[in-house]
């Protein structure tokens, strides 16, 4: 019996799918068992990979580690082992660049299963009760939170990805230059702007997380619009939750395009100790392979990376349209960096941005911090200082 391990994060969403392609893959392939276990959705953002990969030999990551598996033997890198055609057709069918964000360094380091970035989220009952439509600027959106009817999800990595779709907003891409997140201009306008948006929300706020976000917004009545989290399709479905909720895109800023939300998403990676690899590779193209992806993945509450998945008909009308209706906000995505030390540099700043919304004070200044914090991440990472 060959038997693999693997970890992943603690949702329907992670964890289900996962479970639901093993016990399939081990249907057809008698011989092996693969057994999941989970951690939670910070552990997954934040929690360094490389000590889980001394562990497991399957693992579900976010793709800024692809920096650090580059630099160091962590991970197997895929393209050396799947046929080109296999990623060549991945490459084509990703959803949005989730594909892509996998790929640094030369190398291919996780398949795309799962793909999200933050999109808005609605109660259409509470709206029409409230006699509220849904907000298409940033103007309509603060008038709407004033009214007590918003919930946004500011932990702290949740504030550092609405800080960067605020600087993309304003005119400039963040990590424009090695030495700088942002110009202070734009810097100190998007950090006055969010933390605008997070006071009107109330201080809870900042204690929750998307997954909060989405169960508080679909069994309350104590608000009715998320304008960006990280997309869930589950809370789209049928009976998942109390209150089904319906998902759409960004708001502009006024006058402007709609504003670019921060990729997410998951991979599916190996540890370059596993010692079955022909069979965990097996195993990973089975599962994001487009037939698992549009079949057993998504029946079992996942959120597909592959595209033929986002476009299938009956995908939607299970999800209600979760699909259709978000994939122009994921395929307009901003791509975090994913230099080695970028993480190093996502927990700190994280809880700069974090620590501003919460007690504001100097804009300039935190800016200043944040550029300091991402100057000291990146010489760490060209001295080669490991986490």
């Amino acid at each position: 019996m060959t038997e693999l391990t693997g970890i992943t994060w603690n949702h329907t969403r992670g964890y289900l799918p996962m479970v639901a392609t093993a016990q399939r893959f081990s249907e057809l392939h008698p011989d092996v068992s693969i057994r999941w276990e989970k951690r939670s959705l910070q552990s997954f953002a934040d929690f360094p990979v490389e000590k889980l990969a001394e562990n497991f030999d399957l693992l579900v990551i976010d793709h800024p580690f692809a920096g650090y598996a580059a630099a160091y033997e962590v991970l197997l890198p895929l393209d050396e082992h799947i046929p080109a055609a296999y990623l060549d057709q991945q490459a084509a069918n990703a959803a949005g660049k989730s594909h892509e964000s996998y790929c640094y360094g030369g190398h291919q380091w996780a398949l795309a299963i799962d793909a999200a970035t933050p999109v808005s989220g609605w109660r259409p009952d509470l709206l029409r009760k409230a006699k509220a439509a849904i907000p298409r600027t940033w103007t309509e959106l603060l008038d709407l939170a004033r009214r007590g009817l918003v919930v946004v999800p500011a932990l702290a990595v949740d504030s550092l990805m609405h800080f960067y779709m605020m600087c993309g907003g304003l005119g400039e891409d963040p990590f424009q230059r090695d030495e700088e997140v942002v110009g202070h201009r734009v810097g100190v306008q998007a950090l006055a702007m969010l933390r605008e948006l997070v006071t009107l929300c109330g201080p809870a706020s900042l204690e929750r997380n998307p997954i909060a976000t989405w169960e508080m917004l679909s069994s309350g009545n104590s608000a009715a619009y998320c304008p960006f989290a990280y997309g869930y399709s589950n809370y789209a479905r049928r009976r998942y939750a109390a209150h089904r909720i319906e998902f759409g895109g960004l708001v502009s800023l006024d006058g402007g395009a709609p504003l670019r939300s921060t990729l997410g998403g998951a991979g599916l990676a190996i540890s370059v100790r596993c010692r079955q690899r022909e069979t965990a590779l097996q195993y990973a193209q089975f599962t994001a392979s487009a037939a698992t992806q549009c079949g057993v993945y998504f029946d079992a509450g996942g959120q597909p990376g592959h595209r033929q998945a986002w476009l299938d008909a009956e995908t939607n009308r299970i999800s209600h349209d979760f699909f259709r209706n978000t994939l122009a906000t994921l395929d307009q995505a901003f791509l975090r960096p994913r230099f080695d030390g970028y993480l190093r540099f996502q927990e700190e700043g994280a809880g700069l941005v974090h620590e501003y919304l919460r007690q504001a004070g100097d804009e300039s200044g935190a800016i200043d911090q944040l550029n300091a914090i991402l100057r000291h991440a990146r010489n760490r990472s060209a001295h080669g200082e490991a986490r």
